[in-house]
């Protein structure tokens, strides 16, 4: 038992100084991390990623003096086109790698674009009811990309941004390269008429509503002019939000309008903001 005892001593200094070893390993392996060692592959890949941020004119600086009956309404779109840049730098973030060379213009900054200029006219418009409407403010409306890394859907996504050739060629036969709503026959786009689900116009009302509702017309066909420009562009989801989903944010802010300006002198309609949304008719 005596002589037993040597060997399990023995064992119990190596067993010691092996743990010893691992917590030496590990408190250099956690020094060299704290002091700055090359961070891994999939760290920098996340850096590279950086979508960037998108940058606007000012607005607000470019206005002059705004009467005060029109004050509110001109905050209140200012508010609006900060709230839009900050959505469209939330999608940047969000969509980042998806889509082609184009993708950030055609549904991030374009998008963004006619939003801007409809808002932008809404300020013109408020102050120019009381005062000389300020001119000249549509080219405030444009964004650039100010690229903090690699633009989204750029040069990095050369496998979009170059379509093989059997990709070409299937998409020339009338074929779908992965665009269920934009590849081939470019179809057409459908909208709920406006004009049949309004009530009686006041008289003070009807230039203002005829204009708008002349401008619904316009944004339908600019849509479907888009849609044909943009055959085989994008992913399987371009369609809705490169195109449905601007066109309803625009006809939403147009029959918004179209309501204020009857419920100005007569009972302002509701339920019409459900004829905002379009489909694609293949």
């Amino acid at each position: 038992m005596s002589r037993a005892l040597p060997k399990y001593n023995k064992r119990r200094i190596a067993v010691i100084g092996g743990a010893a070893a691992v917590a030496l390993t590990g408190a250099v392996v956690v020094n060299s991390a704290l002091a700055g060692e090359t961070p891994k592959s999939s760290d920098t890949a996340k850096t590279l990623a950086s979508p960037g941020t998108i940058s606007c004119p000012d607005v607000a600086s470019q206005l002059p003096a705004i009467p005060a009956s029109a004050q509110a309404e001109v905050t209140r779109n200012l508010t609006l086109l900060d709230t839009q840049i900050a959505e469209a730098n939330k999608r940047l973030v969000d969509t980042v790698g998806q889509g082609g060379a184009n993708f950030v213009q055609n549904a991030i900054l374009g998008p963004l674009k006619d939003k801007r200029v409809a808002t932008v006219n809404r300020i013109a418009t408020a102050i120019g009811r009381t005062a000389a409407k300020p001119t000249g403010l549509d080219a405030l409306a444009p964004c650039a990309l100010n690229a903090g890394g690699v633009d989204t859907g750029g040069a990095t996504n050369t496998a979009a941004a170059t379509p093989s050739a059997a990709a070409t060629a299937s998409q020339q036969a009338g074929g779908n390269a992965g665009d269920t709503g934009n590849a081939g026959a470019a179809g057409t786009i459908s909208c709920p008429d406006v004009a049949s689900q309004l009530p009686a116009i006041p008289a003070t009302a009807q230039a203002e509503v005829t204009r708008n509702l002349t401008l619904l017309d316009t944004q339908i066909a600019e849509a479907n002019k888009r849609l044909v420009d943009t055959v085989g562009q994008g992913g399987a989801n371009f369609v809705q939000n490169a195109i449905l989903g601007p066109l309803a944010d625009k006809r939403k802010s147009t029959i918004d309008r179209i309501a204020i300006s009857i419920g100005r002198t007569a009972t302002k309609p509701a339920g019409l903001d459900s004829l905002a949304a379009c489909t694609l008719d293949k």
